[in-house]
């Protein structure tokens, strides 16, 4: 069983599927282990650390050749693993929605794609899961983006000069990164609050310390879509969180912006008259940025100023801590090849559960029923 861990090739990527430790379980599950040549050097780890975990270093070509599993961060093009055996695994980050022809591609090359994006939140899946360590992580950054752009203090700071008041950080959307934005925040000393169109996340926001802002009196309203993900609602709930919202960011210093709906561009949460009723010097970070945005006027890849107030639209926000969003991505890997690894045949043999959740193309089709509806 040979298990190859690519370089990533999308631009801006400097995250890598493998690093010497998860090569060393791989090893110790009875896998050969090749690593491209510098797959781990924009995460800093060199070439020399696969090497000394038990890991063949080698250029693409040997790495991909004869290979029974492929390791990446973002999938890389089909086209650049020939060489691979037949049907070989490939888990990795597909993006299936938004990159139809790449999944496309990997049907008509007999690769078997696994995204890891699809992996189902159930309780045995947790430590499997990409989007949860990736965004927790992504939180963190975003405060530190955030922090970097604002000219004042986070703290409230008593001095002989006086007074400096601390900073007002307003949190939208409470999933992984939303819950981790507020915890990193409160301990630079900000005053924070968070909303969410789940009601379950009050409970959430109160037990970091910050104060939930949630639209009361609308009956029905859960937002809870399957699988603990918000979901689209009612033109009744969002007429009045857009009242509520709009007098309360008027008043904040920094406004994080975390709502995602799978499948769907991200929903629009600011609004350029929200963003004018917004002091001067005030920063807006989204990270939904790259699915649309859900700030108007958010630039992905790009800090731009609007009304005074800059907005930050930074792209692939877990590549900005690539060493340790690497290290846990690599670990999100193991732990899901590890749990169904058969050590009589030296191969991962898929829970049907997760697989038919996560498997895109098996047999030279596209299988997924998310994709063929």
């Amino acid at each position: 069983m040979k298990i190859a861990i690519v370089k990533e090739q999308a631009a801006g990527e400097r995250r890598v599927a493998g690093t010497p430790e998860t090569v060393k379980k791989f090893i110790a599950l009875g896998a050969q282990v090749a690593v491209e040549a510098g797959a781990g050097v924009a995460a800093s780890i060199g070439d020399d650390a696969y090497a000394a975990a038990g890991a063949q270093v080698a250029d693409r070509a040997a790495v991909v050749s004869g290979a029974d599993i492929v390791l990446g961060v973002q999938a890389p093009a089909a086209d650049t693993l020939a060489g691979a055996k037949p049907g070989a695994l490939v888990a990795a980050s597909f993006n299936p929605f938004g990159e139809r022809a790449r999944v496309d591609g990997y049907a008509a090359a007999g690769l078997e794609a696994l995204a890891m994006e699809f992996m189902p939140r159930i309780t045995r899946a947790q430590s499997m899961d990409i989007l949860s360590s990736q965004s927790n992580l992504s939180g963190y950054k975003a405060v530190l983006d955030a922090a970097a752009e604002y000219d004042r203090a986070f703290p409230m700071m008593m001095t002989a000069a006086g007074t400096v008041s601390a900073a007002r950080v307003f949190v939208m959307g409470v999933g992984v990164a939303g819950l981790q934005a507020i915890a990193t925040a409160r301990r630079l000393g900000a005053q924070v609050s968070a909303t969410d169109v789940r009601s379950a996340t009050k409970e959430q926001i109160e037990s970091l310390g910050a104060k939930a802002i949630f639209v009361e009196n609308v009956k029905g309203i859960e937002g809870e879509g399957s699988g603990g993900y918000a979901t689209e609602m009612s033109d009744e709930y969002k007429a009045a969180q857009a009242e509520l919202v709009s007098a309360h960011i008027a008043k904040q210093d920094i406004v994080i912006t975390t709502a995602l709906i799978p499948g769907r561009p991200a929903p629009r949460l600011i609004s350029d008259a929200q963003i004018a009723s917004m002091k001067p010097g005030s920063v807006i970070v989204d990270l939904a940025v790259e699915a649309g945005g859900n700030v108007e006027g958010a630039v992905a890849g790009e800090v731009v100023e609007k009304h005074g107030v800059k907005i930050v639209g930074h792209r692939n926000v877990p590549s900005r801590v690539a060493a340790d969003t690497s290290a846990l991505f690599s670990r999100n890997l193991y732990n899901f090849l590890s749990a169904f690894w058969d050590k009589e045949k030296n191969a991962p043999i898929l829970d049907e559960e997760i697989g038919i959740a996560i498997r895109l193309t098996q047999g030279g089709k596209v299988v997924n029923e998310r994709l063929l509806g």
